[in-house]
């Protein structure tokens, strides 16, 4: 069942459908009419944070759920805090809310160690009948998740720790690295922007890739028309 799962993934589109409290689009029937959305438009499989989402979005649609538990702190610091699915609690949640895949923070952010994220890994695979997901920002803490058990590869944190290559695009050299040194299946995920960019995921060894902003974030996809506004109005205020 679970290489069959793997197999309905091969060459899919991931949309991640999620949003904060201070989003207007927060909240589980928004979700999950933004996940029927991406079923419409091909999805092949559903990121998600927290359980209320999860089961909203199991109702309306029956494609895979890659769940994932954000544990916000009252001050977050992307490059220090550990936030998705840190605990066996937080994954057992999403886990029983419908989620096919757990994906859960395997970076070494925080003074943990490689036996610290392996035996993380390897309590999760022990209590949960799902698979796991690794999300990592370097091919070493890739190499570590796999030794762990662990059943798939997400290049999702790529650039949110302070050792990770810092890219206004996706890292594809990550991509390219999991692929010549693991086995595992690799999900490509962070800062895909344009259709070329997920085509080329795919060259590099992606074997799925996460959109979420530029899909789902309808504020984050303004931004990026207006910051392009703002470049050409100062070329033409400098004459270059």
């Amino acid at each position: 069942m679970r290489k069959e799962l793997l197999e309905q993934l091969r060459g899919g589109l991931v949309v991640s459908c999620q949003a904060f409290d201070y989003e207007p689009f927060y909240g589980a029937e928004m979700m999950a009419k933004m996940a029927v959305s991406a079923k419409l438009g091909g999805a092949a499989a559903i990121r998600a944070s927290w359980p209320e989402n999860i089961r909203a979005i199991k109702k309306e649609v029956d494609l895979p759920i890659f769940g994932i538990n954000k544990i916000m702190p009252e001050v977050y610091d992307k490059f220090r805090d550990v936030i998705i699915t840190p605990t066996l609690t937080s994954a057992r949640a999403v886990a029983e809310a419908g989620a096919d895949i757990v994906a859960v923070d395997c970076t070494l952010r925080q003074g943990r160690t490689p036996e610290m994220i392996q035996a993380l890994l390897q309590e999760y695979k022990a209590e949960l009948d799902v698979l796991i997901m690794a999300e990592i920002s370097t091919a070493e803490e890739g190499r570590i998740a796999a030794a762990g058990g662990a059943d798939i590869l997400s290049t999702t944190i790529a650039g949110y720790t302070p050792y990770s290559r810092q890219l206004d695009e996706p890292d594809y050299r990550l991509i390219e690295e999991l692929a010549e040194t693991t086995t595992l299946p690799i999900n490509a995920e962070g800062r895909f922007h344009r259709p070329e960019q997920v085509v080329q995921a795919f060259k590099t060894g992606a074997w799925t890739v996460t959109v979420g902003s530029a899909i789902t974030r309808p504020h984050c996809i303004t931004q990026e028309f207006i910051r392009a506004i703002h470049q050409f109005k100062n070329q033409e205020k400098t004459g270059k």
